[in-house]
């Protein structure tokens, strides 16, 4: 196995610190460096960049974000068990990595990145897609990001790439395409990780768009993406009756059939309809 830096192996670093990984924090820890600086690579150019870090575990994704040249990296970790062998990497690599204790829900990132700014994250599966629908959908665009590389479960990937008329189309691809070009740039098998999974993962690219590719207010769009497909089997005048009793008008100036269910309408038709509520 190549050696990315002069630090432990992260098995040796795992064993130091007795870190094993723990179902109520979605944990599955990546220990191949080789593949972390993998992922970092999938980032794109980092030389200059600041890079926001969710979930480092023992860090060996830190660590490929800073072999291959991150500006910074500010990394936070809900694990305190993981601070140590964060603090490790921290010193050997001073002045570049700053660790943050705490929930990635609720820390305040305020003055601590400086543009342009990356986010790259194994993400933990209990907050992860709750975490890219706040990226995609803050009220003003361009967000304080310029792109996010991301591994989730390979069916949540797939969803969020997903094109109209597919079983997984839905909220998240919505959400990205509007405002983002999406991507899979990796798949990784449960073997990758310890302990393994029961499902395969994927890494998906999104770069932020300069501008959304229809106009349409956040709040709205999320409102009507949501109940559409809250009820996805249902035709669109019954899944937006709680749209108002005139929902089949607005369905029809904003181009949908009434009848027609979620999965077959296209990002441009939901964006018309936003504007109309």
């Amino acid at each position: 196995m190549t050696q990315i830096d002069s630090l432990p192996p992260l098995r040796e670093v795992i064993a130091t610190h007795g870190l094993s990984a723990r179902k109520a924090l979605g944990q599955n820890f990546l220990l191949d460096l080789n593949l972390t600086a993998k992922i970092a690579r999938a980032a794109g150019d980092l030389t200059g960049a600041d890079v926001l870090e969710i979930g480092p575990g023992p860090g060996g994704l830190t660590r490929g974000l800073l072999a291959e040249g991150a500006r910074r990296v500010v990394a936070v970790e809900k694990d305190a068990r993981c601070i140590p062998a964060l603090e490790e990497i921290a010193a050997a690599y001073p002045g570049r990595l700053e660790v943050l204790e705490g929930d990635a829900l609720a820390v305040d990132l305020t003055g601590r990145l400086t543009p342009p700014v990356k986010i790259a994250a194994n993400l933990p599966y209990n907050v992860g897609t709750e975490l890219l629908v706040r990226w995609l959908t803050p009220p003003a665009w361009p967000p304080f990001w310029q792109s996010l590389t991301l591994m989730f479960q390979r069916e949540v990937a797939e969803r969020i790439v997903a094109r109209p008329g597919s079983k997984a189309y839905g909220r998240l691809a919505l959400l990205a395409g509007w405002r983002c070009e999406a991507r899979i740039v990796m798949d990784l098998p449960p073997s990758a990780f310890t302990p393994p999974p029961k499902v395969s993962s994927a890494v998906v690219h999104l770069t932020a768009l300069p501008e959304p590719h229809f106009p349409a207010e956040p709040a709205k769009l999320e409102r009507v993406v949501a109940m559409a497909f809250n009820q996805r089997r249902k035709m669109l005048r019954a899944a937006l009756k709680g749209l108002g009793p005139d929902v089949e008008d607005k369905l029809v100036a904003a181009g949908i059939p009434p009848t027609a269910r979620a999965e077959e309408i296209e990002l441009e038709r939901f964006c018309a309809l936003a504007r109309l509520v």
